[in-house]
Order: structure tokens, then sequence, then C-alpha cells
């Protein structure tokens, strides 16, 4: 399980900053968007890759603290799920904004020679 999650991590950081160092600004958006998606995977097999474990304290069993799966990062990925979509919506905006200004998807502004 976590050699799976270690190569889905490596893939998706790697794809994303592939596509960040493409000339065109929705490969830039489409690699940040990979990069986040590889961090959150990170943050979340951080807090333990736990199977089968209940994630609410019950006070018959308070004192078995390793049965339980950790919330913080599954609030932390959330909470970035979240902020990446909207961050990701208003990157798209930024970049037909600069496509109908510009008349090209460029990073640069110029087409390539």
């Amino acid at each position: 399980m976590e050699l799976i999650i270690a190569i889905a991590i490596g893939v998706l950081g790697g794809s994303g900053i592939w596509l960040l160092l493409r000339p065109r600004t929705f490969q830039v958006i489409m690699g940040i968007s990979l990069l986040s998606y590889a961090v959150n995977l990170f943050i979340f097999s951080m807090g333990r890759l736990s199977v089968d474990q209940i994630p609410i304290l019950r006070a018959s069993r308070a004192s078995e603290i390793a049965e339980y799966a950790d919330p913080l990062p599954q609030a932390l990925v959330l909470t970035a799920i979240v902020i990446g979509f909207a961050m990701t919506a208003l990157f798209l905006v930024v970049l037909l904004a600069s496509r109908g200004l510009s008349g090209t998807d460029h990073v640069d502004g110029r087409e390539g020679e």
C-alpha cells in the first residue's frame, strides 16, 4: 500500500513539474493542479494509512489511541482541495483574460519561433 502511494506521489509530482516547465499557460495551470494533488496525497499519507479503523473516539475505548484514524491530515487535505479548486478557477479566468488581450496562450505572451 505504501509503495503504491509513494509511486502515485512521485508520478503526480514529476508530471506536475514537467507541465510547469511547458510554454503554454493551460499546461502550467494543469501542472500546478497535479503538483497540488501530489502534496495533498503526501499530507494525507502522513496521517498513517490505516484501514478499517474508527474515526471517532469512544469513552469505553479511549485508552487505545493507536486504533483511531488521525483526523488532522484529513481536515488539512479537505481544506486544500477546496482552496485548490478556487485557485484553479481563478487561474482559468486569468488565462482567458490574458489570451483575449494578447491573442496567444504562451506564458511569455509571444508565439514560438
